[in-house]
């Protein structure tokens, strides 16, 4: 079967598909027609539910589509379960769309992944694999898991985890390109990987824990920032650790009133055992700190008062450095 091509343009649809037809077809050709530019990527996206929506199993995107709005096709026509098969322009920014897609689906599938199918030292290692695919050569890692936490001093990690029969784990992640052990550490990323939250002994609803296999995101999400720049050619040092766990219940469970004492000597009452994302990273932020990294950048799904306070369509940020 011929692929059939899409383009993008400004000009509106003929008036047989309508005044606000969205997406024309003519023989071969599928237009998606941008009436609003300040509203592009919402459009591109839904041009390409509705072609895939037509059972159209491959595409060739062609004409004047620059690298964001061939990545937000490319995500937005291939669905997790069903992937269509997208062949990108040939122009000089289709090597960089090519990136950004791969750090993209690898950071889908992580997040997609159900809980049976990802677990802790699953998603540490998972994660390590597919970095040092991309440049073997400068990335080494170790993962920690289970009783060994405990005895590192990894106390938010161990104790949020050990409910489960899954070990926790915390991948510690070097990518060092120049090969030098005594080059600077110019950043440190720390990503949250609660490859299942329950909430522990605050448990959740179970409309509130429906999405839990998500909790991972923080974690997905800088492993495929720190592959996307690898594969863009980073030659700075970058450290990257996963604070990964099962929050679950259990007789060996983390209880309320319980008191952790992390490495660094602070010691934590647990009031709520569903606040089990700040306990984590604290772990991965006292290793980041231990790294002398220049910045620290970590991510997490960590409450729902950011998407109270900004909705879906943005991500809320904190920084100690306007």
């Amino acid at each position: 079967m011929t692929d059939m091509k899409v383009k993008i343009t400004s000009n509106p649809a003929p008036a047989h598909w309508g005044d606000k037809a969205l997406v024309s077809l003519t023989g071969n050709d599928i237009t998606i027609h941008i009436r609003d530019d300040a509203d592009r990527l919402r459009s591109i996206r839904k041009a390409a539910r509705q072609i895939d929506n037509l059972g159209i199993p491959s595409v060739t995107l062609s004409g004047e589509w620059s690298v964001i709005d061939q990545v937000t096709f490319v995500m937005s026509f291939s669905k997790a379960r069903n992937p269509g098969e997208v062949t990108l322009c040939d122009n000089a920014e289709r090597a960089e769309a090519e990136r950004q897609v791969t750090a993209m689906m690898f950071t889908r599938k992580l997040t997609n992944d159900t809980p049976e199918q990802l677990s802790p030292v699953g998603l540490a290692q998972e994660s390590a694999d597919w970095l040092q695919s991309l440049n073997g050569d400068a990335v080494t890692y170790r993962v920690v898991s289970g009783e060994q936490l405990a005895a590192e001093g990894w106390a938010g990690i161990y104790n949020v985890g050990r409910g489960s029969e899954r070990p926790p784990a915390m991948l510690e992640l070097d990518y060092n390109p120049g090969g030098d052990p005594e080059a600077p550490v110019a950043f440190a990323l720390v990503g949250k990987g609660i490859t299942f939250d329950s909430g522990g002994y605050s448990l959740k609803s179970s409309e509130g824990m429906l999405d839990m296999k998500c909790d991972m995101g923080g974690a997905a999400t800088v492993t495929g920032a720190l592959g996307l720049a690898i594969m863009q050619g980073l030659n700075k040092r970058v450290k990257l650790f996963l604070c990964c766990a099962e929050n679950l219940v259990s007789g060996h469970a983390y209880k309320l009133g319980d008191v952790l004492t992390y490495k660094n000597g602070v010691s934590v009452e647990i009031v709520n055992t569903d606040a089990e994302g700040r306990l984590v990273l604290a772990d991965g932020l006292i290793a980041a700190s231990e790294s002398a990294a220049a910045c620290i950048i970590d991510a997490a799904t960590l409450t729902g008062a950011a998407t109270v306070a900004l909705g879906y369509d943005y991500h809320a940020v904190f920084s100690l450095n306007p």
